[in-house]
């Protein structure tokens, strides 16, 4: 199995992703952690590959479950068409599938677009998709990102109750004032908010791709899940936003996509692109 193009530290398959990852598997391959975007519902033409239906998406799941090592994460990014009045569901019946086979709900976090196109019909704007975070077990990595905490330094009052062996005669717990300090920073909440489209998700030329989605999405969830050295799978490679930027970050990739003019536009994005984004 021949790559379309490999560095010092991963690959890029020009493939069907069920038959890539087939090999993978026989190969032993296992992998830290996937971050992924599927063609779901439809909702874009890519190229000339054929519709994505579900039965093909049970397919590969399992072929997810096989790859992933144990306390691996998978990082589903998805949502959902409307027809005839009604959003399909098909995110939550991926999610459900995938517990079916085994894998933890890790985190149901929301990728809020800052940007979005508004359009008129008789609901809210559609500004976001799910980011699912399955894992196979407990994950084994989690480097949380931190945000600044808005009052840093400022005190608060915290009411505790005294342990069992401190009750007083009457059998009442003794009430304790405790002063904290808030800290400087906090973890992250789940919904995060990203710029899209062109010159806002990506420096690089990439828009012949119909589905791009931010650059600093795929470094967040590659920072939080993985280690440098460890392994990063993206089975719908598309544009290369995943790998190219486990590469800057000096992990260990693989890449699967069907489309050969979307490997050409990875390729090129690791010639020009990686510099871009390092200057």
């Amino acid at each position: 199995m021949k790559p379309y193009f490999e560095t010092e530290l991963g690959k890029l398959y020009n493939g069907d992703c069920l038959e890539v990852m087939d090999e993978l598997i026989k190969q032993g391959v296992k992998v830290d952690v996937t971050i992924t975007s599927p063609p779901y519902d439809d909702l874009r033409k890519y190229e000339n590959t054929l519709s994505w239906d579900f039965e093909i998406f049970k397919k590969i799941t399992k072929r997810l479950w096989e790859i992933t090592k144990d306390g691996g994460v998978v990082v589903w990014v998805v949502g959902d068409k409307t027809h005839k009045g009604s959003e399909s569901g098909t995110s939550f019946k991926q999610a459900l599938y995938f517990m079916k086979l085994g894998f933890n709900l890790h985190d149901t976090m929301i990728y809020k677009k800052e940007n979005y196109m508004p359009l008129n019909h008789n609901r809210y704007d559609q500004e976001f998709e799910y980011m699912f975070i399955f894992s196979k077990g407990k994950p084994n990595t989690f480097n949380p990102i931190r945000t600044p905490c808005k009052y840093y330094g400022s005190k608060y009052n915290l009411k505790g109750r005294q342990s069992a062996s401190a009750k007083e005669e009457k059998g009442a717990t003794r009430q304790r004032d405790i002063s904290l300090k808030i800290k400087a920073d906090k973890y992250k909440g789940n919904v995060w908010s990203y710029q899209t489209g062109k010159n806002k998700g990506s420096k690089d030329d990439i828009w012949e791709h119909p589905a791009t989605f931010p650059e600093q999405l795929a470094i967040d969830h590659i920072i939080s899940w993985s280690n440098e050295n460890d392994l990063v799978l993206d089975c719908f490679n598309g544009s290369g936003t995943t790998i190219k930027n486990a590469e800057i970050l000096k992990r260990n990739f693989i890449g699967i996509e069907k489309v050969e003019k979307y490997c050409e536009i990875t390729k090129q994005r690791f010639q020009t692109g990686i510099q871009q984004t390092l200057l």
